[in-house]
């Protein structure tokens, strides 16, 4: 029953992270949309006076007109709609579920044992958990500090945002030496969300805050309040199609057990990047081809990183010399018995009817590895995460090399 309860409040966690998560991009998205499709209102009159920028559209059989002031209008209304309640409620319901699935379990799914850095391989639990915090932290600390010490004035947002690039890229290196696959994806993803959520707390916010108590007092309100909230809003902006991504990938082993898993990142942060700038562009009416483009080369390159090693064709002169080495490698094809004895004693701990795991009330995914059929009903994709290193989970029941060897050569022909 604890295991269920767990994995029940997991699913209504997550539940609860994509409704704030779809409710927080959305709105943004149409801001930011909405931002730059203004234009120059075509009467000076008084009804206009500073008016910075104004749209008229249609949606859902109605019409509409939006206005943006350059500093504030002559007067404000009595209600204002603030947007930032959506950003914390989907920062804080993916920070718990992260607890609820990582913290908890740190040995499963923080610590990377196959690091090549010694002191990570090594970590315990509470080390791991401990520096999956830490990393957060630094993270959020060093992106502010770079806006704040590159582009105090916003002058210098071209290189602020390489700054910022090259902060991902190196992000993305240490998360994946430091801490297991999946994990490692996260949370360079969780590095950027903690950002964005920080922009709207710390910035955002409070500088909207400040311009509106400014002019209940009669004041002008800071101009720079105004840009830093910009600056910060553009940066959430671009953030958010890699966050999404990466928040995806703990479904997809050939991303994050790959050696090179760090590059994929990047070029998955750059493409997402892009992509999200063909949408900025086409809002301001500049529609600009190059910028999907550029996004589907990324992620084509992300294909070809990404492919398992051996999967494009030898050449022809080779074919014969590899067709007489598979011929050799099916004569020492292992048993079904000895696959079965690895599988029973690996991974039926979590892939039972009944698990006997700490942690799980099912078997993940649904797969039951207890007897023959369920064996050879999921033979492929027993053999894919064995043989990327995916399975099992933290290598929890400790199978060895040999194992692993052992399982890729089976053909599951019997």
């Amino acid at each position: 029953m604890d295991a269920y309860l767990i994995e029940f409040g997991n699913m209504l966690l997550r539940w609860l992270h994509v409704i704030a998560a779809i409710a927080w991009i959305g709105e943004s998205f149409y801001f930011v949309m909405l931002d730059n499709g203004l234009k120059k209102p075509a009467a000076a009159d008084d009804r206009h006076r500073g008016v910075f920028g104004e749209m008229w559209a249609v949606h859902g059989g109605g019409f509409y007109h939006n206005q943006k002031y350059a500093t504030a209008p002559a007067k404000l209304p009595d209600e204002l709609h603030w947007s930032y309640l959506k950003a914390y409620t989907t920062w804080l319901s993916g920070f718990a579920l992260f607890g609820l699935l990582y913290l908890t379990r740190p040995e499963i799914y923080l610590v990377n044992g196959d690091s090549a850095w010694g002191w990570a391989a090594q970590m315990s639990g509470w080390q791991a958990n401990l520096a999956a915090l830490v990393f957060l932290l630094l993270g959020w600390v060093v992106y502010n500090e770079l806006c704040k010490r590159i582009s105090p004035t916003m002058n210098r947002d071209g290189l602020l945002g390489a700054a910022v690039a090259v902060l991902m890229l190196i992000v993305a290196y240490l998360a994946t030496h430091i801490f297991a696959g999946r994990a490692a994806f996260l949370l360079v993803g969780a590095v950027m969300a903690t950002a964005m959520a920080a922009n709207v707390y710390f910035w955002i916010i409070p500088g909207q805050r400040r311009m509106v108590a400014a002019m209940t007092a009669g004041e002008t309100p800071d101009p720079l309040d105004g840009k830093r909230g910009k600056q910060r809003s553009v940066h959430n902006t671009y953030f958010t199609l890699p966050v999404v991504l990466l928040m995806l990938s703990n479904h997809y082993a050939f991303l994050y057990t790959h050696s090179y898993s760090w590059v994929i990142i990047a070029v998955f942060i750059v493409a997402g990047a892009l992509i999200r700038q063909f949408f900025v562009s086409m809002h301001a009416g500049h529609v600009q081809p190059l910028y999907p483009v550029a996004g589907v080369v990324l992620v084509a390159l992300a294909f070809a990183l990404a492919a398992p090693a051996g999967s494009w064709h030898a050449p022809e002169d080779d074919r014969t010399e590899n067709s007489e080495q598979t011929a050799s490698d099916d004569a020492a094809e292992p048993s079904f018995e000895a696959v079965k004895q690895v599988v029973q004693t690996r991974c039926t701990a979590c892939h039972a009817e009944s698990p006997s795991y700490a942690g799980f009330s099912a078997p993940p995914a649904g797969i039951v590895l207890e007897d023959r059929s369920g064996i050879l009903k999921h033979a492929s994709q027993i053999k894919k995460a064995v043989g990327n290193g995916n399975m099992p989970l933290g290598n929890v029941t400790k199978m060895t090399d040999e194992e692993r060897e052992l399982i890729s050569a089976w053909r599951a022909s019997e």
